[in-house]
C-alpha cells in the first residue's frame, strides 16, 4: 500500500527538487562548454589515433550502467581492444554511460526483485543476441542474487564472473559472514542474529564492556546509515521502531572503534588477480589507494578457502594493535575499483584466458589519483565552517581526479547529472516524492524504501 503523502511533504519534495533542478541549470553551461570543447579536441585528433585491439577480442556484457563502476570497468576493456554491453533496468533507461564511447550496445531489462524469470530471460538473450563471450555483473545491492541465478542460466554459453547463488547469499549476510570467518580461523567482530526486537531487550549488555550496532541484513540504503550504539538508556522505543521480524533479520555487531578501510578484488578460483583499499570516507566518495598487507593477507585466505570466482568487497576496521576484523562483505564490484582508471591491465585481471597463475595481481599505478565525484564536491563546499576544513577540501579537489569525467571520452561527464540525475528528478517533481539525497557515484537518488 502506497503511503499517502501530506501537504507539507509535498511541498518540501516540490522546493527539493525546483532547487535541485535549478542549481544544475545553472551549471550546465559551463558543463557543455568543457564537453564541447574535450569533444572537439577528441575529433580532431581522431584520425591520428589509432585504437588498440586485442589479440583475441571478446564480447563482454556489464551490467549496472548507471553506476560509474560500471562505466569504469567498460572503459578498461574497451582500451584492452575488447566489445562491451551494457545494461541496466527499466528504470535507469536514461543511464548517462549509454553515451560513453566504450559502449558498444546498450539494453535494458526488467528489474530483478520484481520480475526474476524476465530479467534472466532478458540476459540470455542478449547473450544469444549478441554472442557474448562473458559476463561481468556490477550489481547493485538488490541485484547481486538475482545476478547469481542468472549466471547458472549463462554459464553454459559464455563465461561467468560471478558467484553462485548459495556463496553470494552468505556474502550478503553480515551473520553468516562472520560465521564463516571465524570457522576459517580468521579475525571478526562478534555477531548475534536478531530476529525479535525481544532479543535485544534482553540481551545481558554488562558481559563484557563491548558496544554495539543494529544493521538490516537484507540492504537498506537509508538504515544501514544508522550509528546508534546499544546500549542506550530508554533504547526500548528505538529498538520496537525497527523493522525486525523473522524473515527480515537483523545482526547486533560489536562496535569496534579503529581506521576503516573498504576493499575490492577480483578473483579467480581463490586467487586474487586485482586489489584495491581504501580508507572508509563519508558516503563512500573519495578513494585513494593504501597498501595494507595484514588486509590483503585476510582477504587473501578468506578468497583462497572458498575457491572463489568474482568480485568481492569488504569494509573492514583495524584496530590499534592492527588486527582487522570484516564489518560486511559485499559480493559485488566496489566503487574503489574506479582508482584503476589508468590501469592497462584491468580486462586481463578478469579474464580467464589471460591471467597466469603465477602473475601476481594488480594495484593501482602509484601514480593514479585519488578519485571522487566534482558534485559531491561541490556540495560538500556548503558544510566548511573552517579554513583547515577549506584547505582540506582544495587539496582534495587538487589531488584528485573525477571518477566520471576522462578527456578521450568526456561525453558522459555531461550526461550523467543533466541528463540521468535531471530526469530521475523530474520523474520524481511529477509525483512530488520525497528523496535522501543524490548519489552521482551510483547514478539515482536515494528514496525511503528504494533501490
Amino acid at each position: 500500500m502506497t503511503q499517502k503523502l501530506s501537504v507539507r511533504d509535498r511541498l518540501s519534495a516540490l522546493f527539493k527538487g525546483v532547487g535541485t533542478l535549478a542549481l544544475l541549470l545553472l551549471v550546465f553551461p559551463i558543463n557543455l562548454i568543457t564537453v564541447l570543447i574535450f569533444l572537439a579536441w577528441n575529433l580532431i585528433g581522431f584520425p591520428f589515433q589509432k585504437r588498440k585491439v586485442a589479440d583475441n577480442p571478446k564480447r563482454v556484457l556489464i551490467t549496472g550502467g548507471k553506476m560509474t563502476k560500471s562505466l569504469q570497468i567498460a572503459r578498461s576493456f574497451y582500451a584492452a581492444g575488447h566489445q562491451v554491453i551494457l545494461v541496466e533496468t527499466d528504470k535507469y533507461w536514461l543511464s548517462g554511460h549509454r553515451f560513453s564511447k566504450a559502449i558498444n550496445k546498450f539494453y535494458t531489462v526488467p528489474a530483478p526483485e520484481k520480475d526474476p524469470d524476465g530479467y534472466c530471460q532478458k540476459l540470455l538473450e542478449i547473450v544469444k543476441q549478441e554472442k557474448v563471450d562473458a559476463f561481468i555483473p556490477v550489481s547493485s545491492p538488490v541485484a547481486s542474487y538475482y545476478d547469481a541465478v542468472a549466471g547458472n542460466s549463462l554459464s553454459s554459453l559464455c563465461e561467468v564472473i560471478h558467484f553462485s547463488p548459495d556463496i553470494t547469499e552468505m556474502l550478503d549476510d553480515k551473520f553468516s559472514l562472520c560465521d564463516k570467518a571465524r570457522s576459517l580461523g580468521l579475525s571478526v567482530p562478534k555477531s548475534f542474529l536478531i530476529t525479535d526486537p525481544q532479543q535485544i531487550l534482553e540481551f545481558d549488555f554488562t558481559k563484557g564492556r563491548s558496544r554495539y550496532l543494529l544493521k538490516s541484513i537484507r540492504y537498506d540504503s537509508v538504515s544501514r546509515l544508522d550509528m546508534t550504539k546499544l546500549p542506550f538508556e530508554g533504547m526500548e522505543n528505538y529498538v520496537k521502531q525497527l523493522p525486525i521480524i523473522q524473515n527480515n533479520p537483523w545482526t547486533m555487531q560489536e562496535f569496534i572503534t579503529g581506521q576503516e578501510y573498504c576493499t575490492h578484488s577480483t578473483v579467480r578460483q581463490g586467487k586474487i588477480r586485482l586489489h584495491c583499499c581504501s580508507k572508509s570516507s563519508p558516503f563512500q566518495i573519495n578513494y585513494e589507494h593504501i597498501e595494507n598487507p595484514k588486509i590483503y593477507a585476510w582477504v587473501e585466505k578468506f578468497v583462497k578457502e572458498l575457491n572463489l570466482t568474482g568480485q568481492i568487497s569488504f569494509d573492514f576496521i583495524q584496530t590499534e594493535d592492527g588486527t582487522v576484523y570484516p564489518i560486511e562483505c559485499n559480493p559485488r564490484t566496489h566503487s574503489a575499483i574506479t582508482m584503476f582508471y589508468n590501469h592497462p591491465g584491468v580486462a586481463n585481471a578478469y579474464l580467464n584466458d589471460s591471467v597466469d597463475s603465477n602473475d601476481s595481481p594488480i594495484a593501482p599505478l602509484p601514480d593514479s589519483k585519488p578519485t571522487y565525484w566534482i558534485y559531491h564536491e561541490i556540495w560538500r563546499l556548503t558544510g566548511i565552517r573552517s579554513w583547515s576544513e577549506l584547505q582540506a577540501w582544495v587539496k582534495r579537489f587538487n589531488q584528485g581526479t573525477d571518477a566520471i569525467f576522462r578527456v578521450d571520452d568526456p561525453l558522459p561527464f555531461l550526461t550523467v547529472p543533466h541528463w540521468q540525475i535531471t530526469l530521475l528528478l523530474l520523474q520524481n517533481l511529477s509525483k512530488l516524492k520525497g528523496w535522501v539525497k543524490i548519489d552521482f557515484n551510483i547514478g539515482k537518488l536515494v528514496e525511503l524504501g528504494g533501490d
